[in-house]
C-alpha cells in the first residue's frame, strides 16, 4: 500500500503545475514497482493513495499512477469524507476523472474521461469503459487521477483513492460509428428539437436507447447528446438514430463560471473546461466548438447551483439557452436579461434564444421544452444554420405550436428571426396563431415592454391575435404565450415564446 497522508494546508510547499489558464496541483502518485528480473507480470495489483485538500484548494488536483507495460486494465475507485457543516456552508463535493500518459495540458490530448461526482468507481482498457470514458489501449507511462474539489468543507476534504492494473493481452478497440448527419425530414419545415440531454454517460441515469424512445415519443425530430465534460457518448448513438430522428453530437462544458452547450460539433470532439472566466481562455475554446461546425450556447445563464451562473459574457456566444427544463424564476430572469440585449443589439447583431430540457432521469421530460426551429432540410448543417439564425421558438411540448410574422407596405413580410425593412413610420401589421395552449394568453413584447395582452384561449387551445405598429414605436416585436399567473404580481409560466421580428431598415 502506498500512502500519501500529508495534508495539504502548505500548499506553497508544492509543486504547482501552471498553465496559461488555471493552475493545478500535482499531488503524491501511486507508483507501480517494475517487475524483477524482467518477469511477466500477471493478475492484478493496487495500491491506494490517501490525503487531504483543504478549503481553497485549487479547482483541479492531478494524482500521478506511474503505469508499466503489460496492463490490460486500469481500474480506479475512490471515497471522501462528507461530513456535516453548518447551515449555508458547502459541504464537500469531490468530482474524478483520468488522463493518460500524453499529460494534463489544457486542450485534453490526454483525456480519457471524467464521470464528475456520478460514479464512485471506473475502469478503461482496449475494448471498453465505464460510461464517460474512453476505451483504449493501456500504455506505460505517468498517467493522472484527476479530481475536481467542486466544493470543500471548512475542515477539509479527507478522500482515498485506490487503483488497480489487471496484466494481460489487450483487446481490441472497437471502432467508433457515429449517427449519420442527416435525416428524411420534410423538407422545408419547422423541425422540433431538445438540444440539451443526459444520459449515463455522464451524470444521467438513461441510457441511449431509453433518450430515443421518449424523443420520439414527445414528437421530437432532432436532440443533440450533451454530456458533462466528456465526448464519450457520441460513439454510442448511431443505432439509435433513424429517417424520423436526428442525432447530433455535442457536450456541456461545465466550467467553475458556467456551463456552455457544445451543439452539434463533429463526432468525436472533446471541448476542455478547465479555466474560469479570470483565465481568459473561453474565447479560444468557444473558437475551437466552432471549428468543429458547432454552435456555442451558454446553458441556464441564471441558474442558482454553484458554478452554474454564466460568467464569461455573451460576445462568444452564437445562441443562448433561455428556457431550461420546467419554467422557474431563474428562467424568467434569464429571459429578461436576453430581452434587455435585443435593443442593446441596436439592430446589429443579436443573440437567438433557446429552450432545453436539461433531463436526467425520471421525472424529467424530455422534450419540455424543446426549441422548435424552421430548416431547409433535416440535417445537421441545415438545423445549425436555422438556430443561428434564429429562425425558432420554443415550446412547452409538441402540442404547442405557434406562427408568428409581420407584414407592411408593398406586400412585405418577415417570419420569427428576420428582418421587416419598411420606413419607421410604415404601418405593420404583427399576427400571432397558436394551436394546443388552453387558457394560455397571448402578449406581444417590444423595445418598449408588454404592449398588447389577449384573453385566455378557449378550451381548444387554439386562437389568434394581430396587433398593429410602426418601427417608430417598436423596433423589435416577440411573442410569448403564458400560462395564468399563480402568483399576483408576476407573469404566468411559458407555454411558448418566440425570437424575434425586427421592425424598420437596419
Amino acid at each position: 500500500m502506498c500512502k500519501d497522508e500529508n495534508h495539504l494546508n502548505g500548499i506553497g510547499r508544492r509543486a504547482l503545475l501552471v498553465t496559461s489558464a488555471a493552475t493545478a496541483l500535482t499531488l503524491n502518485g501511486v507508483s507501480f514497482a517494475s517487475a524483477e528480473n524482467g518477469q511477466e507480470r500477471q493478475g492484478d495489483e493496487t495500491r491506494t493513495v490517501r490525503g487531504t485538500l483543504p478549503a481553497g484548494s485549487p479547482d483541479f488536483v492531478y494524482v500521478p499512477v506511474e503505469v508499466p507495460d503489460g496492463v490490460r486494465e486500469l481500474h480506479v475507485s475512490y471515497r471522501y469524507d462528507k461530513p456535516a457543516v453548518p447551515p449555508g456552508t458547502p459541504g464537500n463535493a469531490l468530482d474524478i476523472g483520468l488522463f493518460d500518459e500524453r499529460g494534463t495540458d489544457l486542450g485534453g490530448a490526454g483525456f480519457r474521461g471524467w464521470s464528475g461526482g456520478a460514479r464512485s468507481e471506473f475502469f478503461v482498457r482496449a475494448d471498453a469503459a465505464t460510461p464517460g470514458y474512453l476505451p483504449g489501449r493501456i500504455r506505460p507511462g505517468v498517467w493522472h487521477v484527476a479530481l475536481g474539489p467542486y466544493t470543500v468543507a471548512p475542515e477539509g476534504l479527507a478522500y482515498e483513492i485506490t487503483v488497480t492494473l489487471r496484466y494481460g493481452e489487450p483487446g481490441v478497440t472497437p471502432r467508433p460509428s457515429y449517427p449519420p448527419e442527416r435525416a428524411r425530414g420534410r423538407g422545408r419545415a419547422w423541425y422540433r428539437g431538445d438540444c440539451h440531454i443526459h444520459s449515463w454517460y455522464s451524470d444521467g441515469r438513461r441510457t441511449p436507447a431509453e433518450i430515443a424512445a421518449l424523443a420520439r415519443e414527445a414528437g421530437l425530430d432532432f436532440i443533440n447528446s450533451a454530456e458533462h465534460n466528456t465526448q464519450s457518448a457520441h460513439a454510442h448513438w448511431a443505432e439509435h438514430a433513424g429517417d424520423d430522428l436526428l442525432i447530433l453530437l455535442g457536450e456541456e462544458v461545465t466550467t467553475r463560471n458556467g456551463h456552455v452547450v457544445a451543439l452539434g460539433t463533429d463526432p468525436g470532439t472533446f471541448v476542455d473546461w478547465r479555466y474560469r472566466a479570470r483565465d481568459n481562455r473561453f474565447g479560444h475554446y468557444a473558437d475551437a466548438i466552432r471549428r468543429a461546425g458547432g454552435l456555442v450556447v451558454p446553458a441556464h445563464p441564471h441558474a442558482t447551483c454553484i458554478g452554474c451562473n454564466w460568467k464569461f459574457g455573451f460576445g462568444e456566444a452564437d445562441a443562448v439557452e433561455v428556457w431550461n427544463g420546467p419554467y422557474t424564476p431563474d428562467d424568467e430572469v434569464s429571459l429578461a436579461d436576453w430581452d434587455s440585449a435585443l435593443q442593446a443589439a441596436g439592430g446589429g447583431r443579436w443573440l437567438p434564444a433557446m429552450g432545453s430540457s436539461d433531463a436526467h432521469r425520471d421525472p424529467d421530460r424530455i422534450g419540455g421544452p424543446q426549441t422548435v426551429v424552421l430548416a431547409e432540410e433535416l440535417s445537421r448543417t441545415a438545423i445549425l444554420a436555422g438556430l443561428r439564425a434564429g429562425h425558432s421558438y420554443v415550446a412547452e411540448s409538441a402540442a404547442v405550436s405557434v406562427e408568428f410574422s409581420a407584414t407592411g407596405g408593398r406586400g412585405l413580410r418577415a417570419g420569427i428571426g428576420e428582418r421587416l425593412p419598411v420606413d419607421r413610420d410604415a404601418p405593420v401589421s404583427v399576427r400571432v396563431a397558436v394551436t394546443g395552449a388552453p387558457g394560455c394568453a397571448i402578449r406581444l413584447v417590444t423595445d418598449q415592454g408588454v404592449l398588447f395582452t389577449g384573453p385566455a384561449l378557449p378550451e381548444s387551445g387554439a386562437g389568434s391575435a394581430e396587433w398593429r405598429t410602426t418601427p417608430a414605436y417598436a423596433s423589435y416585436v416577440r411573442a410569448e404565450i403564458r400560462h395564468p399567473a399563480t402568483t399576483p404580481g408576476l407573469p404566468g409560466a411559458l407555454a411558448a415564446f418566440t425570437n424575434p421580428v425586427f421592425l424598420g431598415e437596419a
